[in-house]
């Protein structure tokens, strides 16, 4: 490897509210200087105007979809490590370090667990489970870092899914290669479940995953995801 960084790649849609303190807190928590690429699906908000601000950073446009964008982002990617980070998620000090580390132990996919910035008891309950090498306690929340030549010999993320992208990518990663989880916690925002309700979001999360274990299409998981959480 030429040098110790990552690509770190962030799809986004419409987070004025959010992304200024995201980026200032990603370059805070950053041991190197990365190749940071954001993707802006289109957002219609302040989005853009405030990523310009950074100059750490790369920003592309792509079409609609995180995963159109996080894979625009990665054909785009300059470092051979690609790490995909949604903007709800804060990682841990020199986690950039901390992934190449990993990396060069011959670990080359993985994430790390995950805490709730809440403190519901469900939450506390789905976070401890992140801390387990099991496809079945993953999520995009808890980020990716994957080979860019694993990334593209799975064809990276699968377009049809507008919805649970990540977890569909996941699933032929662990069918695929040895995947790491690294004892270091991502804290993830809790917004989505204050918004809709945490025990009826963790429910509604729990039949979207039993949808996949037996099959449903990418259009039969959109339709469920978009009649009972969006």
């Amino acid at each position: 490897m030429n040098n110790k960084s990552i690509s770190i790649i962030i799809p986004v849609l419409n987070e004025e509210k959010i992304i200024e303190s995201f980026i200032e807190k990603l370059l805070k928590k950053s041991f190197y200087k990365n190749d940071i690429i954001v993707v802006d699906g289109g957002s219609k908000d302040s989005t853009i105007k405030i990523l310009k601000k950074f100059s750490e950073l790369r920003l592309l446009k792509s079409d609609k979809g995180r995963a159109i964008q996080m894979n625009y982002g990665a054909l785009k990617a300059k470092k051979e490590i690609l790490y995909f980070l949604h903007c709800d998620s804060i990682p841990p000090n020199n986690f950039d370090q901390i992934i190449y580390n990993e990396y060069i132990k011959g670990r080359e996919t993985g994430c790390f667990r995950m805490i709730f910035n809440g403190s519901h008891i469900f939450l506390k309950v789905s976070s401890y489970f992140t801390r387990f090498n099991h496809k079945i306690c993953r999520g995009g929340d808890q980020s990716l870092y994957i080979s860019k030549n694993l990334f593209t010999s799975l064809n990276g993320f699968n377009e049809e899914y507008i919805y649970c992208e990540d977890m569909e990518f996941i699933d032929r990663i662990y069918d695929n290669s040895k995947f790491n989880v690294i004892q270091k916690n991502i804290t993830t925002s809790n917004r989505r479940f204050l918004e809709n309700g945490t025990i009826k979001l963790q429910f509604h999360f729990i039949i979207i995953h039993t949808l996949r274990v037996f099959g449903y299409s990418a259009l039969k998981i959109k339709s469920y995801y978009e009649k009972y959480v969006k």
